[in-house]
């Protein structure tokens, strides 16, 4: 068994934080999200793994992949053009050979992990495909399943049959290479994996839809990042390496070796990087500050702060916010309580 992680999407809805990386390398709960891919591949005992990179993601994707702990072994794959995840797995196919594999996309997250998909890929079991319950199904691809088999699958549909919605993980048999060789693009000009689901159903396949155990992630939009960010930090364990000086931590708080928090108040969950820095501040429930950032005679909570960000002489509270890498929140009086910020990379704002 391979398995297959996608991570050659632009991100273009968390813009402006995905202009200059993709969205898998961005931190959630202190971890890159592409890593709890690769840990959920590693538990799920598949440990040969390629990564579909663009030319735009592919540095970034090595960079954050490269000292990855664990026996993972890591092909890069590129695509060089963004024609859909059938396309993807196509550009996969001469790595994948005659190997069945699980697909993996690699911007969503799941709680109980992906064991429990391959446990129902048995023999005589064309596919395994991942299926939540939504609110909102237009926006997904959409199963009909009946007795556990799903018998048909629409990518999108205004009218929706059911609200079951396929989730980022598909387990397949090397058969669906052969479905997917006659694909045509559909109306969004890609080659969908929906279609090449319904093509194995067509045949007569057995394509069971397994329902995901615990909450999922799909993490498309700021608001759902902070989400992934507020569920991952609720499963902390309180451990403290870095260096820690007249602070009160109340909590389940995680300073990590080679930070540093001074005279200030952390409320828990909150997971502090390693190199960081928190000075005189407050920092309140789900919020992750990245490596060497800085937070100084600033509050912040519910937020993501990324590498090397700094929120420093801010007299508001900062609520829902993420910070990429760089950026900086510097700030003077006479402000109202709070503010919401969304800043991409080596952005810089001034409250004044």
């Amino acid at each position: 068994m391979k398995g297959l992680i996608l991570a050659a999407g632009r991100g273009t809805r968390l813009r402006p934080l995905t202009h200059t990386r993709p969205k898998p390398v961005i931190r959630v709960a202190g971890r890159p999200i592409l890593h709890y891919a690769v840990e959920n591949l590693l538990e799920a005992g598949v440990d040969e793994i390629g990564v579909v990179v663009s030319p735009e993601t592919q540095k970034d994707i090595a960079e954050s992949l490269k000292d990855f702990p664990g026996p993972a072994r890591f092909t890069y794959l590129l695509q060089e053009e963004p024609q859909g995840l059938a396309h993807a797995v196509q550009v996969a196919q001469p790595w994948l050979g005659s190997s069945p594999f699980v697909l993996y996309l690699g911007d969503n997250l799941f709680q109980k992990g992906i064991r429990g998909f391959l446990d129902r890929f048995t023999p005589g079991v064309s596919a395994v495909i991942a299926l939540v319950e939504v609110e909102n199904p237009r926006q997904f691809g959409v199963a009909v399943v009946e007795e556990g088999r799903i018998r048909r699958l629409l990518e999108k549909p205004q009218d929706p049959p059911s609200n079951l919605a396929v989730a980022g993980v598909y387990v397949f048999t090397p058969e669906v290479h052969e479905v997917i060789a006659t694909l045509r693009p559909s109306a969004r000009g890609e080659y969908e994996i929906t279609d090449a689901i319904q093509g194995l159903i067509d045949r007569g396949r057995t394509v069971l839809g397994v329902r995901v155990q615990g909450w999922w992630k799909d993490t498309g939009r700021p608001e759902d990042l902070l989400d992934a960010n507020r569920l991952l930090l609720e499963e902390l364990s309180p451990r403290v390496e870095g260096e820690v000086e007249g602070s009160r931590l109340v909590g389940r708080v995680v300073v990590e070796k080679g930070a540093k928090v001074v005279n200030s108040t952390l409320i828990g969950p909150v997971h502090v990087a390693e190199e960081a820095r928190v000075e005189e501040a407050y920092l309140g429930p789900f919020t992750s500050v990245g490596p060497r950032a800085v937070v100084r005679r600033a509050e912040v909570e519910y937020a993501i702060l990324e590498d090397e960000a700094r929120v420093e002489e801010v007299p508001v509270r900062l609520q829902e916010s993420i910070l990429g890498v760089g950026a900086e929140v510097q700030g003077k009086n006479g402000l109202p309580r709070t503010h919401r910020l969304i800043l991409g990379d080596l952005s810089r704002v001034e409250l004044a």
